[in-house]
């Protein structure tokens, strides 16, 4: 992806991204879907001498293309989505379900809580060819009034447990009462199974698991499906 082809307004916050991180365009292949992902090439930058393995909060785990969201895409860039489809993707980082959902032809909201992030999301949007793409900052803790949406996403999202109260009552203000909830996570994810407890006084979850082969080993992803209990 050459940088020199991003419209002025991208290529303006791709320049001043760049002039803070180094960065480079991840291109994420799917099916007939090709997306490019800015990304942060230097990871230690970011940390900044934090010790990630000590403590959850230290790593901004935005910046990781995680193999759950790389599975997430992929079961959304393969969905015959009915035109009109709105879709609200949570905590979305590099943004690659959400991205790959707007491919697909659904008309696509990303959120994060940083602007910085919303930025790269921004960016990479327009590096994908994608206009159907809106952002918003969004604070679990403390949402806005918000529309409501066909399908909600999220990938690698539950981390801390003090989070899960605020997630379920996003998703509770933001989601149709038709509407279909996609999670994905490591299986390996400890915080997965008591979220999946909590949430289900309130829908009903089915679960698959796919298996993602890397260099690193075998991930299997477990990707869940709510719907809200009538």
């Amino acid at each position: 992806m050459d940088p020199q082809t991003l419209p002025a307004v991208e290529r303006a916050l791709y320049d001043t991204i760049r002039q803070q991180y180094k960065v480079g365009f991840e291109p994420l292949q799917l099916g007939g879907i090709r997306l490019n992902l800015l990304a942060v090439e230097d990871l230690e930058q970011l940390l900044d001498g934090k010790d990630a393995l000590k403590n959850v909060s230290d790593f901004p785990f935005w910046v990781k293309l995680w193999e759950a969201a790389i599975v997430l895409a992929q079961y959304l860039a393969g969905q015959p989505f009915k035109e009109g489809t709105t879709l609200l993707e949570l905590g979305a980082g590099l943004g690659a379900p959400g991205l790959a959902a707007g491919a697909a032809g659904c008309s696509v909201t990303l959120t994060d809580y940083e602007e910085l992030i919303l930025n790269f999301e921004r960016v990479s949007a327009s590096a994908s060819g994608l206009d159907n793409v809106s952002f918003q900052n969004l604070d679990w803790k403390n949402p806005p009034d918000m529309e409501r949406y066909d399908i909600i996403v999220g990938a690698e999202i539950l981390f801390r447990e003090e989070f899960f109260e605020p997630l379920l009552n996003v998703m509770r203000k933001a989601l149709k009462a038709d509407g279909v909830i996609y999670l994905a996570h490591d299986i390996k994810r400890n915080s997965l199974k008591p979220f999946l407890h909590m949430a289900e006084a309130e829908y009903n979850i089915a679960a698959s698991k796919r298996t993602l082969k890397s260099l690193d080993g075998d991930k299997v992803i477990l990707l869940n499906r709510l719907t809200p209990k009538k």
